[in-house]
């Protein structure tokens, strides 16, 4: 049996695995699990692929995978959850530049035929827009750049002539493919500046949408680096990752009730400030919130990213406990499009073992939250801010939101009275019957655990 025939067969197993492994990503139940299988077949794809080719010994792809086992599970254990979205960012830059150097590299093995050339000039295209656009998203979730949207005038006509540019660019590379060719040069730089021109007028509040976007786009671009290297494996998990982000990012697009096309070019918030906000607040204390808590026979708790930024997830599980020993019903309800990343709210509360049954889509707690005697908001703010439904002239005007505002008592756990990443105030806070418990989400939820005890 020859060495090509024994990676055929390994790619069919790590195709199958990583199928296998993508469906039980679908539940936290079986998740790990499913993110095992995957490693597994990334692993066996690897090897058979780089032995298979002879570009490297044994000795190499043992000395990579010590070196990147051990960047991994210093990334998984020094990372913390509220940096997890920057992470992603980076993943998925990477995973755009390795594609574009990938794909160059054909260049150097020969003549090109133009098939390759195309793509060739598609990983290049794709993975230098994930680059750069993934660094831009990095640095608006990380907020060392501003996070708001920046638009200027005639942004879509530079935008527009960088495409143009690069479809010319390409079609004079194409007809006379080269390593060193001065149009693919011409075009590299185009892409690298397309994904900063393109992810510089989206906004905090549509980072979920970038990022799944960007996750696709990576996906495509290993998808075009294996047609270019022809490698059936690369090309079968690009496809994957490919269409799984596009799915995301629907998916996303519409909890948010807003197109790809209008996240993509509207710039959120640039021009709509939403109306002025007037009220009283109404603080409370932790030993108020307890005796409130203690009558409570349905609280639900409504997560955002200020769980993440307290890493209070561990505290509210606790607290759901006690009030579940209490007699009341508990539950936590998910938006689609909490946290900065898609998923980061059910990955945080997993993290603390909060059970899966208690974790309630929007569509679900929605006609009961009526009856929702105490809906906790824990630094959540644009998936729960009424101004979605009141005022047309707010930039988050149309989204699907929790209607907290509907429960018989909210409280909200905020250090202050910013608002939220998108930048847009919330009226909940001034609520009849909305009471903010301000300080440290840990710090007060810890307050009210030791009042029980």
């Amino acid at each position: 049996m020859s060495i090509e025939m024994i990676a055929n067969f390994a790619y069919i197993l790590s195709a199958a695995l990583f199928i296998f492994g993508l469906k039980m990503l679908g539940s936290p139940a079986t998740a790990r699990r499913g993110n095992l299988l995957s490693s597994v077949g990334m692993l066996i794809a690897v090897v058979a692929g780089l032995t298979a080719e002879g570009i490297v010994s044994y000795e190499y792809i043992i000395g990579g995978i010590l070196i990147g086992t051990i960047i991994g599970a210093l990334a998984a254990r020094l990372v913390s959850m509220t940096s997890m979205p920057e992470m992603v960012a980076l993943f998925n830059g990477s995973g755009g530049a390795a594609s574009l150097l990938v794909g160059w590299s054909t260049l150097y093995g020969g003549d090109v035929s133009t098939f390759t050339a195309v793509t060739v000039l598609i990983a290049i295209l794709i993975g230098g827009v994930t680059f750069t656009g993934s660094l831009i998203a990095y640095g608006k979730l990380s907020e060392t750049i501003n996070s708001a949207a920046l638009v200027f005038t005639g942004q879509r006509v530079v935008n527009s002539l960088l495409l143009v540019a690069i479809v010319y660019c390409g079609y004079m590379f194409a007809v006379d493919p080269a390593a060193d060719s001065q149009w693919l040069y011409a075009m590299l730089g185009l892409a690298l500046v397309l994904g900063v021109m393109a992810v510089i007028p989206i906004g905090g509040a549509d980072m979920p949408v970038v990022i799944s976007l960007l996750n696709s786009y990576s996906g495509l671009a290993a998808c075009a680096a294996g047609f270019a290297i022809n490698n059936n494996i690369l090309i079968v998990a690009g496809s994957l990752v490919g269409a799984a982000g596009i799915i995301l990012t629907n998916i996303m697009c519409k909890a948010m009730n807003r197109s790809l096309a209008n996240v993509l070019f509207s710039g959120f918030g640039a021009v709509k400030q939403g109306k002025a906000i007037e009220g009283e607040v109404k603080p409370i204390s932790v030993e108020d919130a307890y005796y409130l808590f203690e009558a409570a026979s349905n609280v639900c708790f409504v997560p955002g990213y200020g769980m993440a930024v307290a890493q209070a997830q561990h505290v509210v599980k606790e607290l759901g406990e006690i009030l579940e020993n209490n007699g009341a019903e508990v539950s936590y309800a998910i938006h689609p499009v909490a946290g900065r990343m898609p998923g980061h709210m059910n990955v945080l509360l997993a993290e603390a073992d909060v059970p899966y049954e208690q974790l309630v889509e929007m569509d679900d707690i929605n006609p009961r939250i009526e009856n929702v005697d105490i809906a906790v908001v824990i630094g959540a703010n644009d998936v729960v801010n009424p101004s979605a439904r009141e005022d047309e002239d707010s930039p988050i005007w149309g989204m699907p939101i929790i209607n907290v505002d509907k429960a018989r008592t909210v409280f909200v756990l905020k250090r202050s009275m910013a608002s939220g990443f998108s930048g847009v105030d919330n009226p909940l806070f001034f609520g009849e019957n909305t009471r903010m418990l301000f300080g440290d989400a840990k710090e007060s939820i810890s307050g009210v655990i030791a009042e029980f005890g």
